[in-house]
């Protein structure tokens, strides 16, 4: 056979190149940012491809993208109605359902029951299952921790925070992204010297706990690389915590608000962010708060932060939802208003303000996911566009936008979707309360 023919014969029998997962929150390095190479500019007049898009219950959890398959968290109960906010009991099931990656098919799903019991906006699990190897890890919103199959469902292990731990429940759920870190799942889980806790993630067993706290609040566990140690970032209702991952030992906190006064419900949600050597959280309450982490040893003192006696006059970046994106010395992130800022890391000093991204017009509780890329950013906002910008100390530039998916759930008189997008295999895929939808954004 001629050379060439045996080069393309050779050709179909390699198996296509896979792209990269999103097996867990904030993709492979639980850092926000996407890293494939071979996407779009910009989209095309009559918007990216659908690939494919499947029923699907309500919930906030964001879809995990690994090995082939997507696996994503929804509930089955009664419609919870135009209030939301509201704490209500409604019984109902909680599911794990996983899908092929590339067909939407339903591959196998896991559900349990499940009420909620004085949960405010119950609509569903709020947070992203984790796939690592063989094995997915899920939480649900009253503290069910489960570990399962990832060809099957089948459980291997489970646990549940009020049951086994006696967890006081959150006002808005478990909503905190486990970490999964060597042989440990770490969990924000509450009670006494049980704000965080670290599993067994092969048995379920407890290995430790550590921290005291009122709340727990919602911001996911972190590991960072300083002061020549891993540290394991622990932002509750009360303060800023560095902990061994491997023991629980506290190497540092620093209260957070100052006079620790939080408003109560507490909302801290989004996740710590560290840019070299400052660690950076925000709050709509409390507003922003910089740390410069030592480097020789771990230890961390207080660079600045956007006080102030009245909430409502703290200056800065205010994020409720959002977890900001920094790039290149500068923060960029969206208050309570939908007001997305761009402020500088080593100050705080605010630069811009622009609503563009949501027409022009402030909505409350509005956001949008920011996730870098290259030399620009991807938005998804709560109105189910996918945007394309470019974001700079200079101001906002939309490069491109389309509607990907509606906003179905209500919420303060208008629709939203609050879930966080997964981008892989140069693919974004992304849920609402009824579907979720596969969208190419292959060059």
């Amino acid at each position: 056979m001629p050379r060439a023919w045996v080069l393309v014969a050779f050709a179909f029998l390699v198996p296509p190149t896979r792209g990269d997962d999103w097996p867990q929150w904030f993709g492979p390095k639980r850092d926000g940012v996407w890293r494939e190479e071979g996407i779009l500019d910009k989209f095309p007049e009559d918007g990216p491809k659908q690939v494919w898009k499947a029923p699907l219950g309500a919930g906030y959890s964001g879809p995990a993208v690994a090995g082939g398959f997507v696996y994503v968290m929804d509930r089955i109960a009664d419609p919870v109605g135009k209030e939301p906010a509201r704490p209500a009991t409604t019984p109902g099931k909680e599911r794990v359902v996983c899908l092929d990656e590339n067909t939407g098919k339903e591959v196998w799903k896991h559900e349990y029951d499940c009420t909620y019991q004085k949960i405010s906006y119950p609509f569903g699990p709020r947070t992203t299952p984790t796939v690592v190897g063989d094995k997915v890890y899920t939480l649900g919103t009253m503290g069910d921790l489960r570990c399962l199959e990832t060809k099957t469902g089948k459980p291997i292990w489970t646990k549940n925070f009020v049951k086994d731990l006696k967890a006081p429940v959150p006002v808005w759920g478990w909503s905190s992204n486990p970490l999964v870190d060597g042989d440990r799942i770490i969990c924000l889980v509450g009670g006494e010297k049980q704000a965080v806790v670290a599993f067994d993630r092969h048995k379920g067993d407890v290995l430790w706990s550590a921290l005291t706290t009122e709340e727990i609040g919602y911001a996911p566990p972190v590991i960072f690389e300083a002061g020549g140690k891993r540290q394991l970032i622990i932002w509750h209702s009360e303060s800023v915590n560095s902990l061994n991952p491997e023991t629980g030992e506290k190497y540092w906190g620093e209260k957070y608000p100052r006079d620790v006064r939080p408003a109560r419900p507490a909302a801290p949600i989004s996740t710590p962010r560290l840019a070299g050597d400052i660690l950076f959280i925000s709050s709509f309450y409390h507003g922003p708060f910089a740390l410069k982490l030592d480097a020789k040893e771990p230890k961390a003192t207080v660079l600045w932060r956007g006080v102030s006696d009245d909430f409502r006059k703290v200056k800065g970046l205010r994020c409720l939802i959002n977890t900001p994106a920094i790039k290149d010395g500068h923060i960029y992130g969206i208050c309570r208003s939908g007001e997305l800022r761009c402020c500088k890391l080593e100050t705080g000093e605010e630069l811009w303000e622009s609503l563009e991204h949501q027409g022009g017009q402030e909505k409350q509780f509005g956001t949008a996911f920011i996730i870098p890329h290259k030399d620009r950013f991807f938005l998804f906002t709560d109105a189910g566009d996918l945007i394309i910008a470019d974001l700079s100390p200079k101001g906002y530039k939309e490069i491109s936008r389309a509607r990907i998916i509606a906003a179905t759930q209500p919420n303060s008189g208008r629709d939203v979707v609050w879930s966080h997008p997964a981008f892989a295999n140069k693919r974004v895929y992304v849920r609402n309360d009824k579907e979720i939808v596969c969208v190419s954004l292959n060059s």
